[in-house]
């Protein structure tokens, strides 16, 4: 009998065990999908804004990517993005379409482009320090260069 209560016991903490593993994974999933639409950020004391709204607008057009980040510094300019769920299969053409349509149109900018989702945190908590104040320009200028060397190491 005390076998049969400990067999249940087991059972019993195995079934929640796995429900509540299962209730985390949607929450993360979710936050994955969330749009957050950073605006477009230059670094520069002299904004060039027009240009870097044209940028976002131009890579936002495409239509597997649902977020953009982009942050323009004073020799590179970070084009982060996520791509829709069922287009992650294409991830090698997508990051292709969008390196060509930037050189065509910008070929004066150097342009460092990634998908990976930290890179994109990164570029979305620069933006939020220069909005907030936080961080001067020289400092965004500096962290924007850390980032773009990330980029670099990942590849």
């Amino acid at each position: 009998m005390k076998a049969a209560y400990q067999l249940i016991v087991c059972l019993g903490l195995l079934f929640l065990t796995a429900c509540s593993q299962n209730q985390t994974n949607k929450e993360s999933q979710m936050a994955l999908m969330k749009t957050t639409n950073p605006a477009p950020l230059s670094t520069e004391r002299k904004k060039n804004t027009d240009e870097v709204e044209d940028i976002k607008k131009d890579v936002s057009s495409l239509p597997e990517l649902y977020d953009v980040a982009v942050v323009k510094g004073k020799k590179d300019t970070l084009v982060a993005y996520k791509v829709k769920h069922l287009h992650r299969f294409k991830m090698k053409s997508i990051e292709k379409s969008i390196n060509k349509k930037l050189e065509e149109k910008y070929s004066k900018e150097n342009f460092t482009v990634s998908s990976d989702y930290k890179i994109f945190l990164e570029a979305v908590r620069l933006n939020e320090g220069m909005k907030s104040g936080r961080l001067s320009h020289s400092k965004a200028e500096k962290r924007l260069n850390e980032i773009v060397k990330m980029t670099d190491d990942m590849k």
